[in-house]
């Protein structure tokens, strides 16, 4: 009579996936390093391999191309993780949308793309640099200006509907203001260029988003 097989433990899976998703992480933040140090376009595989500590064949099983690194990361440093949600069903821009006071919306709004750009700021700069570079990275590029305008006219949109826009404003256009307003280049011109502090970046957004938007009445000194 034939001894029963033991089935495999469970926990070896588990284990598994979680020794993959550590590794994953630590080539991310290894990349992040080189790629904000000395640019995308010097950064091989290679050395990316080489900064986390781990074999070629590793990042490229994990990634297979080093745009495939940079979307990675990009998707960690905006959403907290991999496999987050897209930033419209994220809590912290849920708030936003569902915030009944229009200034109170644009200052949450100032809020996040301080907390936001502090993550990405960097990274961003990278990206914008890379696109001419390589067509993976110029669509991730593209992709970023489409989700990111979108996710600011949702927040105009409400803010229209409680009838706070100013009269000479329309949606589309006061979304493009919103999002020039917010766009990470202004974030790295004043910060990185000019020497300004995110608290001092925020609070100037918050204020000029405000001055901007809203009706007069809606504006509160």
């Amino acid at each position: 009579m034939k001894t029963p097989v033991k089935p495999k433990r469970s926990y070896h899976s588990s284990r598994r996936r979680e020794q993959a998703i550590e590794t994953r992480k630590v080539i991310l933040q290894a990349a992040q390093r080189l790629f904000e140090r000395q640019g995308y376009g010097t950064t091989t595989m290679n050395a990316i391999a080489a900064e986390a500590g781990v074999a070629f064949k590793t990042v490229y099983v994990a990634f297979e191309t080093k745009s495939g690194v940079l979307r990675a990361l990009w998707d960690v440093l905006l959403r907290g993780a991999e496999d987050a949600a897209p930033v419209g069903a994220l809590p912290w821009y849920r708030e936003v949308v569902e915030e009944p006071d229009p200034q109170r919306q644009l200052r949450l709004n100032a809020r996040n793309s301080r907390m936001v750009k502090q993550r990405i700021g960097a990274v961003t700069g990278v990206i914008r640099g890379a696109a001419p570079l390589d067509p993976d990275i110029d669509k991730l590029w593209r992709r970023i200006q489409v989700s990111f305008y979108d996710n600011q006219r949702a927040i105009v949109a409400t803010i229209a509907t409680k009838n706070a826009l100013r009269r000479d404003l329309d949606v589309t256009r006061a979304t493009d203001i919103l999002w020039a307003l917010n766009h990470p280049d202004l974030w790295l011109l004043l910060i990185g260029e000019r020497g300004w502090t995110p608290e001092a970046y925020e609070q100037w957004f918050g204020d000029t988003a405000c001055d901007q938007l809203l009706s007069a009445k809606r504006r509160r000194i």
